[in-house]
């Protein structure tokens, strides 16, 4: 086992990476709920974590085993990811049109899965990148990358609030808007 400075900066980096479209997820969740509570602001921040943490050890079981079958797969990771962000965004703009409370456009625990796996499903690729780690290195990677993709979207939620607080009701239609632009962008820059 290689447990050098240079892996944990690396899989840290990586980690980092890897949580950016679960920040941007996260900011739009607390802009479509600036009033959401500290349990709940965890439990968002805990989904994402387990999500960024179980896809690269997915990922790297599949290339450990199932190689061909994950080629055949990913192929189709950007429309997955286009079709669950614009689903939950587009509920989320419908939502803030009708309602102006900030309570009716919270997000439930199904949604939360939804972005959780559409937010971390390319991070199933990341099983290539750790495809020469034994099984504990691949776990401890996995490890850092999900505490990383908490501490991200902790903050992510709290700036969302603060600017959620600022803007109100309409602040759900804009968290709707990122989310739909954001699985946009892995769509696009998934397949081309």
């Amino acid at each position: 086992m290689n447990f050098t400075v240079e892996f944990f900066i690396t899989n840290i980096l990586l980690g980092i990476g890897l949580a950016m479209d679960a920040f941007s997820v996260s900011v739009a969740n607390g802009l479509n709920e600036p009033f959401m509570r500290k349990r709940k602001m965890l439990t968002v921040s805990a989904v994402f974590a387990f999500f960024q943490f179980v896809m690269p050890l997915i990922g790297w079981f599949c290339v450990s085993t199932l190689l061909g079958y994950f080629t055949v797969f990913e192929k189709f990771i950007p429309y997955i990811a286009l079709g669950l962000l614009a689903f939950i965004g587009g509920k989320m703009i419908a939502d803030g049109i009708k309602c102006d409370c900030p309570e009716c456009s919270a997000v439930g625990i199904v949604g939360l899965i939804v972005q959780g796996i559409a937010t971390s499903i390319d991070a199933l690729s990341v099983g290539f990148t750790i495809a020469t780690y034994h099984f504990v290195e691949a776990l401890i990677a996995c490890v850092l990358i999900g505490v990383v993709t908490f501490i991200i979207c902790f903050a992510g939620i709290i700036i969302g609030k603060r600017i959620g607080n600022a803007f109100s009701s309409k602040a759900s239609i804009l968290g709707g808007v990122i989310l739909v632009l954001i699985g946009l962008e892995i769509f696009i820059t998934g397949v081309f």
